[in-house]
């Protein structure tokens, strides 16, 4: 047993490996343990590495058992945290419950012969029969999962052991696969992945797969565009595959079918980014960069899916579409008009002059507010990173509006605050030197950074100047 501390120390040593390194050091730890070697730490190692090799497109790693019984599934896995079931989805923390169903109760000698089979296999360098091992063992345990879960009493059983209704219904799914693993990896090969377009070439493909599963597996043949899907860079392009099978173009008559299954996965992942999204409220604290991140995803793949199917707006999709687009284009619309407030607040100024009646210049009578201070520079990262995505989320207008509001502020305020620097001593200087900090931020996020970085030139030489006047 390695300490927590070491165990900690291992995990950020392994978790900065070059990828290349960490591909070779997984599939050597792989096959350690294969082999039965119990002298390395397999799991902490493989947890070790997992981050790295997640930003790997393709990572080479060692055909496992488990790792070849998931394969027919793999791109139907998922993550993302779920309160129901999504037909399409299958839950990575499934895996290990419905394995161990497997090897425990349902066909334990079958998985015990695989298992050795394909262990045979791979440390022997023979990695096609190791795959073939693979393909039987799939049609035996398609086979004993759906026996088990054909009934609601038996699917109450299984729950018992599975721990939740959730991995039943996952594992239900993964029964239905399996029995179409051989289509499905045919898919996987033939489609590499990240795949750019999905070309007509490629559309056949699938259509020609999908026709063989439609004879002889018909429950599966829907999941053809549901695997092209996850392997392609824009996944509403997987909806050619159901409009050249539909023969329609209307999001009216794809969505009532079974083939329709691809467009609820893609609204699926909109509304939960348009969910994210309208869980933020302006005047509380924010994540900037995560709010960009469900911002570009919502706008991307409802651009996308618009471009690709006629979207009606009295059909399913289309007032799905409409609700989720008015309730994100309003959230953002409340952003871009507090934005303005939220920014000069963190760079307070006053009226000068008799009774206050002159022009305003920079509050110097108290240090800048850390609370304010972040709170602007999350707005300023926010309507940076918003502009790409502003005119497709339907908020460009007020978007514009602040930037063009917050751009005079802070272009006078650069112009006052670096006067400041030059004229004030003691504690105002103190208090103006961190204002300038804050306002060149604000022109690095808001502007670029060579125009903050003259801004700061600009207040060097004005310290500078301030000092020998001083002397």
């Amino acid at each position: 047993m390695i300490a927590s501390d070491k165990a900690q120390m291992l995990r950020g040593f392994l978790g900065s490996l070059p990828q290349s390194l960490a591909a070779r050091l997984a599939k050597a730890v792989e096959v350690d343990r294969l082999a039965g070697g119990a002298a390395l730490p397999h799991d902490l190692i493989l947890e070790g590495l997992r981050p790295v090799l997640r930003q790997m497109q393709t990572p080479e790693r060692t055909l496992t058992p488990l790792r070849l019984f998931t394969q027919p599934f793999e791109d139907l896995l998922t993550s993302e945290p779920r309160k129901h079931k999504q037909k399409g989805a299958i839950a990575r923390d499934s895996i290990l419950p419905v394995w161990n169903w497997l090897s425990q109760k349902l066909a334990p000698e079958e998985l015990a012969r695989y298992a050795l089979a394909v262990k045979t296999a791979v440390l022997g360098y023979h990695p096609e029969e190791a795959r073939a091992s693979a393909g039987e063992f799939w049609t035996a345990a398609s086979i004993v999962m759906r026996a088990a879960l054909d009934s609601d009493a038996k699917c109450k059983s299984a729950r018992a052991v599975l721990g939740s209704d959730l991995v039943v219904a996952d594992a239900q799914e993964i029964a239905l696969l399996l029995a179409a693993g051989a289509e499905l990896c045919e898919i996987q090969a033939k489609l590499p992945k990240p795949l750019p377009m999905l070309s007509d070439d490629y559309v056949w493909t699938l259509r020609e797969i999908y026709d063989r599963l439609a004879a002889s597996a018909p429950d599966a043949a829907p999941y053809v565009a549901v695997a092209a899907m996850n392997r392609l860079e824009r996944p509403w392009q997987a909806l050619k595959l159901p409009l050249m099978i539909t023969r329609n173009t209307q999001d009216t008559l794809i969505s009532s079918t079974d083939m329709g299954l691809v467009g609820e996965l893609i609204f699926g992942d909109i509304e939960r980014h348009a969910a994210f999204v309208l869980s933020a409220k302006p005047q509380q604290p924010f994540d900037a960069d995560a709010l960009i991140k469900h911002l570009v995803g919502f706008t991307t793949l409802s651009s996308g899916i618009v471009k690709e199917i006629e979207m009606r707006r009295d059909g399913k999709w289309g007032q799905r579409l409409l609700k989720d687009r008015a309730a994100v284009a309003d959230v953002m619309e409340s952003f871009m008009e507090r934005a303005p407030r939220e920014i000069v607040a963190a760079l307070p100024t006053h009226k000068t002059g008799s009774y206050a009646g002159g022009p305003r210049a920079p509050d110097l009578s108290r240090p800048a507010d850390p609370e304010k201070t972040v709170r602007a520079l999350a707005f300023a990262r926010l309507i940076e990173g918003c502009k790409p995505v502003a005119a497709a989320g339907s908020f460009g207008a007020s978007l514009k509006d602040a930037s063009d509001e917050i751009a005079l502020a802070l272009k006078s305020y650069g112009e006052d605050i670096v006067r400041e620097l030059r004229a004030s001593d003691g504690e105002r200087r103190a208090n103006a030197e961190q204002y300038f900090s804050v306002a060149a931020e604000l022109t690095a996020l808001f502007f670029s950074p060579e125009e903050a970085e003259f801004l700061r030139r600009r207040g060097r030489a004005a310290l500078g100047t301030n000092s020998m006047a001083a002397a």
